[in-house]
């Protein structure tokens, strides 16, 4: 248990693709303009690296070492295509929207980063928990960081979720007569929001070591037991 806790520890902070490693940023600054985008975008990676560990921790007694990164690229763009056609058919309103940038998750660091380094050389439970940990890791910043800016941006939170459910509407968080801060939206916005998050992060993981190193000090120490 301790592993898989790690596992889920590392996906979603220590190891975080977006605020650690900084890995997916194209599909981070473009979509992020409002929640919805953010989301359902995240979603699909989710998808996409679950079903990606999973195949590749499943096969990678069969794969040769020398040609794994072309396997692992044709494992990701079938998976890719069939959640596109996906979205296609039962998505369609949002599909428009998202564009060109799910066909590139194929080719998003996140998920061939994870693909090479963990599940080509672990099991299959492992390998899908750490897809799982992975991409709600990178759903929760891709969602953060398109809430911030849509609310600043144009005041509104969920604008677009009738494309997914029919019967909601978006809310009006400021005023109705909030003018908009368009520099929110654009990815100028997207650099600044993504900072100032990441910038929270490292001030976080600061002060919890700096607790971790006080409590050390305040520790007795330990005897040492006497020669015989």
């Amino acid at each position: 248990m301790s592993v898989y806790r790690d596992i889920a520890r590392n996906g979603l902070w220590k190891q975080n693709a977006i605020l650690a490693q900084l890995l997916g940023l194209c599909p981070l600054l473009a979509v992020s303009t409002n929640f919805v985008s953010a989301v359902s975008l995240g979603l699909a990676t989710i998808l996409v690296m679950m079903l990606a560990n999973l195949a590749i921790s499943a096969l990678r007694a069969f794969i040769p070492y020398e040609i794994r990164i072309p396997v692992f690229i044709l494992i990701i763009a079938a998976l890719v295509t069939i959640v596109d056609l996906l979205f296609n058919a039962f998505l369609h309103d949002l599909y428009l929207v998202l564009g060109i940038f799910i066909p590139l998750i194929v080719t998003n660091c996140i998920v061939l980063a994870r693909v090479e380094a963990f599940a080509a050389k672990n099991g299959l439970r492992a390998s899908t928990l750490d897809g799982l940990m992975m991409g709600v890791g990178f759903i929760w910043v891709i969602a953060l960081l398109g809430a911030v800016r849509e609310i600043i941006g144009q005041g509104t939170l969920f604008a677009g979720i009738e494309m997914i459910v029919p019967s909601l509407s978006g809310i009006q968080v400021l005023p109705a007569d909030y003018p908009g801060f368009l520099i929110a939206i654009l990815p100028p916005g997207a650099f600044f929001v993504l900072g100032l998050l990441i910038a929270g992060r490292n001030w976080l993981d600061h002060r919890a070591n700096e607790r971790l190193r006080l409590q050390r000090q305040q520790m007795p120490p330990v005897a040492e037991s006497a020669p015989a």
